[in-house]
């Protein structure tokens, strides 16, 4: 079983499933939305990463969006290569930040707040879940963070390509019962992840609770297990079925070791 992670892969989980989830967090959190009521401009921050992702993010007063806009404020982050941008999302390094002074302290100001607000909601402490509420929110970021990796492995790791190339088109849905639907896409052996309900999958993998979905998706939880006592059901097409499973075994890998 191939156990070992790609830095290039956790570069491209760090950029599209972790900072991914910074506009479902200011969408869910209201200290989220104390801070992005100091912006004053739309501001896009561009993350250039050698060898890996090249992505911005844009901010508004009212939220968090995936790309940029035209007319905000601009402001990039270089990374020398992927291993420092994992370093930085991981707190123990410094980007090299570019843009004017004032565009510069927007990352201080709202940026590097909010990425510690996530932070603290997906590595929290004891007593920071002792409140149902942020528990609740905890376990659906994390959820979103891991579903979002599925993609990521099956595009950039080298056995979740493998299974990817075994995968027939269509979506496989991600379902939480009672409470969230995502679904996994898969078009000529590439996959997307989309954080809304699929109106046709050809597959679905039903968790039974937020707790539990949270706990395979992140590597804590071992799915054979939950599928034997229930907790985890597979229903659809096998050949997109097993492929996903597989894939959701190395996110496991990825999410575990971070």
């Amino acid at each position: 079983m191939l156990t070992e992670t790609d830095p290039r892969v956790t570069a491209y989980i760090n950029m599209y499933s972790v900072l991914g989830t910074l506009p479902l967090l200011a969408e869910l959190v209201p200290e989220a939305k104390s801070i992005l009521a100091g912006v004053k401009h739309p501001t896009t921050i561009a993350f250039r990463v050698a060898g890996g992702p090249r992505e911005s993010l844009t901010f508004t007063r009212n939220d968090v969006r995936l790309g940029s806009a035209p007319g905000a404020s601009a402001v990039s982050l270089a990374f020398t290569s992927v291993t420092h941008f994992n370093r930085v999302i991981a707190g123990t390094a410094q980007p090299i930040p570019w843009g004017l002074p004032a565009q510069l302290r927007f990352l201080t100001a709202v940026f590097s707040p909010l990425t510690d607000l996530l932070g603290r909601y997906l590595q929290p402490t004891d007593e920071f879940l002792a409140d149902p509420e942020r528990r609740e929110t905890s376990i659906i970021l994390t959820m979103h963070v891991a579903a979002s990796a599925l993609a990521q492995v099956a595009n950039e790791d080298r056995s979740g390509k493998f299974s990817a190339h075994n995968t027939p088109d269509g979506d496989v849905a991600l379902e939480v019962t009672g409470a969230l639907a995502y679904h996994l896409r898969m078009r000529d052996h590439h996959a997307t992840f989309v954080a809304t309900p699929s109106p046709s999958p050809r597959g679905v993998l039903t968790f039974s609770s937020l707790e539990v979905a949270g706990g395979i998706l992140s590597g804590d939880l071992s799915a054979v297990v939950c599928i034997s006592d229930g907790r985890l059901s597979m229903r659809g097409y096998i050949a997109m079925v097993d492929n996903v499973n597989r894939i959701l075994d190395r996110v496991g890998h990825y999410l575990g070791s971070k």
